[in-house]
């Protein structure tokens, strides 16, 4: 049988059993222990995207394969809805957006509602975090590994609002 879904460096325990008519009867039991998870770097695909980020602490953030929202208006024009521009900011930033700009088809909206491999848990990265995925993974990154993030201009929308009519890039 094939297992998926195990945890890494976890002993587990398994055996084998037939149930008949005359009861049931167990064969020997066996254990294994799965290999440890090799250290996630930035660059690394993982979960739907590539690794931009990592915190030190086992936490980090990821950035979708390919642009999703070209040639969308980040949010309401007119609009002023505040937000921070720190790391770890993008995702409260986006409920914000969608809370004070219910408008369908913003670049917050897309993020909002995208679906990449099963996870929903994509956003709009802050001005800070999107600076960080330009160096970490976009064209002449510092760690060579080419323009990962398929970056196609320097101009994407960030979370964090400019003016009541836009947002930094």
């Amino acid at each position: 049988s094939n297992l998926s879904g195990l945890t890494a460096s976890t002993t587990y325990y398994v055996r084998a059993y037939a149930t008949s008519s005359a009861g049931t009867a167990y064969g020997n039991e066996l254990s294994f222990t799965t290999l440890a998870q090799a250290p996630l770097a930035i660059g690394d695909s993982y979960q739907g995207g590539r690794i931009f980020y990592l915190d030190g602490s086992g936490g980090g953030l990821i950035a979708a394969p390919t642009d999703q929202s070209a040639g969308a208006q980040w949010g309401c024009s007119g609009a002023l809805i505040a937000g921070a521009d720190g790391i770890a900011t993008g995702a409260q930033n986006t409920i914000d957006i969608e809370a004070g700009c219910p408008a369908p088809g913003t670049a917050a909206d897309i993020c909002s509602n995208l679906v990449l491999a099963g996870y929903t848990d994509w956003f709009l990265p802050s001005k800070d975090e999107l600076n960080l995925m330009y160096q970490n993974i976009g064209p002449g990154n510092a760690l060579g590994l080419g323009n990962v993030g398929g970056f196609a201009t320097n101009y994407y929308w960030s979370s964090t609002e400019n003016t009541s009519g836009s947002a930094w890039w």
